[in-house]
C-alpha cells in the first residue's frame, strides 16, 4: 500500500477569517490549518482587517500564532508575479490578496481554500468553504 503525500492546502485570508471569526466554513478550514500555506500578503490582509475591526495587528500576530496553529507563511516571490498578473487577465474582480494566493497554490502544486463563491469558476483546483 502506497501512501500518497498530503495535499497542500494555501489559505487564502477570508478562509483565516471565516476560521478566527467562527462563520460557517470555519469548520472546514480547521482541520487544514496543521499543514497550511498562507502567502505572507494574505497574513498581512488578516492583521490588516482584525485592526480595522480594533484589535491591534501586533496583538493579533502574537495571539494567533500561525506557526502554532501548523500553518507556514510563505514571501511572495518575484516568480509568482506572472501568475499574479495573468490571474487579473482572467478574472480582473480578484484582488491582489486573491491572486497572490492563487499564485502561490500554483508554485506549491497546492489547493487553493478560500470563502468567496466566485472561485468556483475559476480554473484552477480550488477549495470554496461555503
Amino acid at each position: 500500500m502506497r501512501n500518497e503525500p498530503a495535499q497542500t492546502h494555501v489559505l487564502d485570508a477570508s478562509a483565516v477569517l471565516a476560521w478566527l471569526q467562527q462563520e460557517t466554513g470555519a469548520d472546514v478550514v480547521d482541520p487544514l490549518l496543521d499543514g497550511g500555506v498562507m502567502s505572507a500578503a494574505n497574513w498581512a490582509e488578516v492583521l490588516q482587517k482584525a485592526q480595522r475591526a480594533g484589535v491591534p495587528a501586533t496583538a493579533t500576530a502574537t495571539a494567533l500564532s500561525l506557526k502554532a496553529l501548523g500553518v507556514r507563511v510563505e514571501p511572495v516571490l518575484e516568480e509568482d508575479a506572472t501568475a499574479i498578473v495573468r490571474w487579473w487577465f482572467e478574472d480582473s474582480a480578484l484582488s491582489l490578496g486573491d491572486r497572490c494566493c492563487l499564485a502561490l497554490a500554483e508554485r506549491l502544486g497546492g489547493r487553493a481554500v478560500t470563502a468567496e463563491g466566485a472561485w468556483q469558476n475559476l480554473n484552477t483546483d480550488v477549495l470554496v468553504i461555503r
